[in-house]
C-alpha cells in the first residue's frame, strides 16, 4: 500500500506541471493557489482558527500543515504565541519576536487535501483559459473573424470562434441575414467584455468597419499601404459608400478596389448580400469629393460655406431624384461620407434660388461625373449672325 501511495502522490505534481506547461501557466502560481485552498480546507474541516500555512512538497507531492507562532516572553494568546522556553525546545536558535513553524498535519488530511487540490486546479485552469481567451480577443478587437453558428438563444446567434463562443445580437445583423445553426458566418469584433462568466465577445455585420475590413482583405494595394480607405458610410443591408485614395499616381484607387471586371468587389458584394456599394474617389478638394460622393448622379456645380460645412450641389433636372436617392439615401450617405451637409438642387431650381452670401462655387473639374449645361445661344450672337 505504501508503495502504491508513493506512485499516486507524485502524479498530482506531474499533473499540475503538465497542465501548467500546456496552458502556459506558472507552476508557482498554481502551487500557491492550491496551498491557499488547502489552508481554507484545513480550517473548515478541522475547526481550527490557528495562524497556519499549508505547503506542498514540490518533489513527492506530500501535504504539510504548519502552525505559525510568535516567540514571546509571556504567552497571552496561545493560538498565535509560544513561550521562549517551549520554542527553544523546537528550535534552540530562536529569539524573541521570531516566528517558528510547528507541524500540525492531521493524519487524515491527505484525502481532504487531494480533493481540495483537484477543485482548485480545475478552477484555476478555467480562469487561465478565460484569461488567455480574453487576451487573444482583446488583441483582435476590430478584426474580422469567421465562425460556425452553434445555436440561437433569445434571437442571438451563438457563434463558435476559436475556443470561445461569440455573440451576434439581432441589431448587429442586416435585415437580409438569415443564419441558422450549422451555417458559417463572417463578422467584425466590436467589443470584448470580461465578466463573471468569462470573456464575452460581441460581433457585428452592420458596423461600417465590417465593410472596411472586407475590402482590405480583397485589395492587396490596401494591405501594402498604396491605397487608403478614407471613409465609409453604410446603411447595412441596403447601400454603402466607401471613399478611397491612392498614394501612387500610377495606381488608380477605384479601379484597384473594383478589380478587373469587378472580380475584387464581387467577393465583397457576395458577403454583403443585397447591399449595394459605391466605391468613390476621395479628394483633398472638398467640392470634388462631394461631387464624387454623390455617385452615380452627374454634377453641374458645387458651392461651399466653409464656416459651417454646408454645401449646395446643382445637378441636371433629370438627375435630381438619382442624386437624392430613394427616401434621401444617396444624399444621406454622401453627407456621412464627406462630413458635409448637402443641399441638392436641380438646375431649374438653382436658377430661381441664388447662392447664400457665405457660399462660393468651387472648381470640380476633377470630379468623376461632371457635366456642363448647354448654354442657349442668343439671337444676337456671332454664331447666329454668321
Amino acid at each position: 500500500m505504501a508503495g502504491r501511495r508513493k506512485k499516486q502522490e507524485p502524479s498530482l505534481i506531474d499533473a499540475i506541471k503538465d497542465l501548467c506547461a500546456e496552458k502556459d501557466l506558472s507552476p508557482d502560481v498554481m502551487f500557491e493557489a492550491v496551498e491557499s485552498a488547502l489552508k481554507a480546507a484545513y480550517k473548515k474541516n478541522f475547526n481550527q482558527d490557528d495562524n497556519v500555512e499549508v505547503s506542498i512538497d514540490r518533489e513527492d507531492g506530500s501535504f504539510h500543515v504548519y502552525s505559525l507562532k510568535s516567540v514571546v516572553e509571556t504567552v497571552e494568546d496561545p493560538v498565535i504565541e509560544i513561550s521562549k522556553e517551549d520554542a527553544s525546545a523546537i528550535n534552540p536558535d530562536c529569539e524573541i519576536d521570531d516566528v517558528i513553524e510547528i507541524e500540525v498535519t492531521p493524519k487524515n488530511f491527505g484525502r481532504i487535501a487531494a480533493q481540495a487540490a483537484k477543485q482548485i486546479v480545475v478552477q484555476k485552469l478555467r480562469e487561465a483559459e478565460r484569461g488567455v481567451i480574453y487576451d487573444e480577443f482583446t488583441n483582435r478587437e476590430s478584426d474580422l473573424v469567421r465562425g460556425k453558428v452553434l445555436r440561437i438563444e433569445d434571437d442571438n446567434l451563438i457563434v463558435e470562434v476559436g475556443k470561445t463562443e461569440a455573440i451576434l445580437v439581432p441589431s448587429e445583423l442586416t435585415f437580409t441575414d438569415n443564419f441558422q445553426p450549422g451555417d458559417w458566418v463572417r463578422a467584425y469584433i466590436i467589443e470584448v467584455k470580461k465578466d463573471g462568466k468569462g470573456p464575452q465577445v460581441y460581433l457585428s455585420r452592420t458596423h461600417p468597419n465590417f465593410l472596411r475590413r472586407l475590402i482590405e482583405i480583397e485589395v492587396p494595394e490596401i494591405q501594402e499601404g498604396i491605397i487608403e480607405i478614407k471613409s465609409v458610410a453604410r446603411e447595412a443591408g441596403s447601400r454603402a459608400k466607401i471613399a478611397v485614395s491612392s498614394k501612387d499616381p500610377n495606381v488608380e484607387a477605384v479601379g484597384s478596389c473594383v478589380g478587373q471586371r469587378g472580380t475584387r468587389i464581387q467577393s465583397v458584394l457576395d458577403e454583403l448580400g443585397e447591399e449595394k456599394l459605391d466605391v468613390v474617389e476621395w479628394s483633398a478638394k472638398s467640392g470634388v469629393f462631394i461631387a464624387n460622393a454623390l455617385s452615380p448622379s452627374k454634377i453641374i456645380s458645387v458651392a461651399l460655406a466653409d464656416d459651417d460645412k454646408n454645401c449646395r450641389v446643382v445637378v441636371p433636372d433629370n438627375q435630381l431624384s438619382l442624386a437624392i436617392g430613394k427616401e434621401g439615401q444617396n444624399a444621406r450617405l454622401a453627407a456621412r461620407l464627406t462630413g458635409w451637409k448637402i443641399d441638392i438642387k436641380s438646375l431649374r431650381q438653382s436658377q430661381n434660388d441664388p447662392l447664400s452670401p457665405n457660399m462660393h462655387e468651387v472648381d470640380i473639374s476633377d470630379a468623376m461625373a461632371v457635366v456642363k449645361p448647354r448654354q442657349k445661344k442668343s439671337k444676337g450672337s456671332s454664331a447666329n449672325k454668321s
